[in-house]
């Protein structure tokens, strides 16, 4: 149940609180506490797959089996805190990232497997978070400001599941995967000054929608 502070609006448990009550036999709330973070995994998991994975499996189904792979495995988790529990469910997405890589792409090419190992994938998955972070011009705010009971990854990354898909996708390629406009416009089908204009467009609607100030790089 959510509390209410002096007849105020209530305030939603922590991810720490609903941790705590899972551990203490409330199952139900395990997949709320997951739920927080499908838009995170799906943010890091749209920046991993090649178009030679996407061809065989969506961000979606990539998603879903960290999320029942995560429900499946939870007794194993050990930690207490959202920042362990960010990391646990990254390296779980890390996993099922490469046995995706195993299963379709590198089957036959047994000499490139060792580009899959899943320490490789993690810290790909990690420096991801970063870029994503920076998104904000100040990456280090208050939790009272920003977070609020998240980490700012996983907050923008709620912010960015509120953009259309191709204002949403347009920000990955530029702002947390660097990608050149040229690049960018071959991607979406659509000429270079075309993706340079979306850019701008799905900066300013991200702006808007997130209330936080950002400055999009020229």
């Amino acid at each position: 149940m959510v509390a209410a502070v002096n007849g105020s609006s209530p305030v939603p448990p922590s991810p720490e609180d609903m941790l705590h009550r899972v551990r203490q036999g409330n199952a139900s709330s395990l997949g709320d506490l997951l739920e927080l973070y499908r838009n995170y995994l799906t943010v890091l998991a749209s920046m991993q797959l090649d178009n030679r994975l996407r061809r065989r499996m969506s961000t979606s189904d990539l998603v879903q089996e960290t999320m029942l792979a995560a429900h499946r495995d939870f007794g194993q988790f050990r930690g207490a805190s959202e920042g362990e529990l960010v990391a646990w469910l990254r390296q779980i997405l890390a996993n099922c990232l490469s046995h995706a890589v195993e299963k379709h792409i590198h089957t036959q090419k047994r000499d490139l497997r060792r580009e899959v190992a899943i320490d490789k994938v993690a810290k790909n998955l990690d420096e991801s978070m970063v870029r994503l972070s920076n998104l904000a011009v100040d990456p280090a705010p208050t939790p009272s400001k920003v977070m609020a009971h998240r980490e700012l990854a996983a907050e923008l990354s709620n912010q960015l599941a509120k953009l259309k898909d191709r204002y949403r996708q347009v920000i990955i390629y530029r702002n947390l995967q660097g990608l050149p406009f040229d690049e960018i416009a071959e991607r979406m089908q659509i000429r270079t000054g075309a993706a340079r204009m979306l850019w701008v467009r799905a900066i300013a609607k991200f702006k808007d929608v997130c209330d936080l100030d950002l400055e999009p790089d020229r």
